[in-house]
């Protein structure tokens, strides 16, 4: 059986349900950050529904409740349960709608939400790269059908979703956007008084690509440069182990930090002077949009999805994906150029409050719902 929050007080605000892995990925960030700012204000009432993973960590569910979320957790174990389970919770909450967050979990909703009989269907898409099968694909066309939008969190995405075989008229992008006031202190923390290391934030995964910044660090070695790396995240401890194995093959196990979760990322990032995001695909990087509110000079693997969000020798430095050569150049420039690393690092800081506010990414959800959602009665 689904597992249930304790909400607050009955409101007369239409519900919204929002339902994610419960992976804590970035699609997750991206919910949670929407009900949380919901919550506060705001013309509708979010509803949070986790597809329990086997790592979802229930100490994050807690503190999403003791925030005052409304939050409940369906079976991930078979996909006919998850779409059982939340299809009950579902006749239960009554939403208006229903936004499915990232893939396969934007599949299981949708079908839960026709079998339930929500009245909006609205599929979320995170990535540019998922692992579509002729059946899900025939699936994801089917249930566009039923759906009132399908947004992508980049335009990177959304031209994805448009090859997929997506409706043009239904398909729209709205990109992902950030709590800048948890980085408003970076303007307090000088480039030139910030450590001289370099800072990944990811999960363990197989779309991230910590191995070729760990080659690339060997490589620095190899031209006498031997800066700190910290690479903050959880995940995959396999994947994880093999990076502490590569590491220790590659002599440079002990200029890296196995940071973890780190639940103060922004201070942690504000001390900083360099973010690596290396990856094989994105939809819409929100560890990069961190780093770039926090003033770091970033350099990223030129991926779709990261083009759109990062300007090569403007707002940072873009390499060719799993290429620990060119990586290593990109780095051994900052780190021996500090004016250049300092100008970089305010110009994605810049950009950062230019185009990837999360009041930004909640209004355009809101106007979206607003067209589509009925008034309670």
């Amino acid at each position: 059986m689904p597992e249930p929050s304790q909400p607050d007080a009955p409101s007369q605000r239409p519900r919204v349900v929002h339902f994610v892995t419960g992976g804590f990925s970035g699609a997750t960030q991206v919910a949670v950050d929407l009900c949380r700012a919901a919550r506060r204000s705001g013309p509708f009432e979010p509803v949070l529904v986790l597809r329990r993973k086997r790592h979802t960590p229930m100490q994050r569910v807690e503190a999403l409740r003791a925030e005052g979320l409304e939050v409940h957790l369906v079976s991930g174990w078979a996909h006919a349960v998850t779409v059982a389970q939340l299809a009950a919770l579902l006749r239960e909450l009554r939403p208006q709608a229903l936004l499915a967050h990232g893939f396969p979990e934007h599949l299981l909703g949708r079908r839960a939400g026709l079998k339930a009989g929500v009245p909006v269907l609205v599929q979320v898409e995170h990535n540019t790269r998922e692992r579509y099968t002729p059946w899900s694909r025939w699936w994801t066309r089917r249930l566009a059908q039923h759906s009132a939008a399908v947004v992508g969190v980049s335009e990177g995405v959304r031209q994805v979703l448009l090859r997929l075989g997506l409706p043009p008229d239904k398909t729209l992008a709205i990109p992902n956007g950030i709590d800048l006031m948890r980085f408003a202190d970076a303007d307090a923390r000088p480039f030139d008084r910030r450590l001289p290391q370099i800072l990944m934030s990811a999960r363990f995964a197989r779309q991230k690509d910590q191995p070729t910044l760990i080659r690339a660090l060997a490589r620095l070695r190899e031209q006498g440069l031997r800066p700190h790396l910290v690479l903050a995240g959880t995940g995959s401890g396999r994947a994880e182990q093999a990076c502490r194995a590569l590491a220790q093959r590659l002599g440079v196990l002990d200029q890296i930090e196995w940071a973890g979760h780190v639940g103060d990322l922004p201070a942690r990032l504000m001390q900083t002077r360099i973010f690596v995001l290396a990856t094989h695909w994105e939809g819409m990087p929100l560890a990069l949009v961190e780093a770039m509110a926090a003033g770091c000079a970033c350099v990223a693997s030129h991926v779709p999805g990261v083009e759109g969000v990062l300007e090569d020798g403007v707002t940072g430095l873009l390499v060719p994906e799993a290429d620990p050569e060119a990586l290593a150049a990109a780095l051994a420039r900052l780190l021996r150029d500090e004016a250049l690393a300092a100008r970089l690092g305010a110009a994605a800081r810049a950009r950062a409050a230019q185009a990837h506010s999360q009041g930004q990414m909640l209004a355009r959800y809101e106007a979206l719902l607003a067209a589509m959602v009925r008034p309670s009665q």
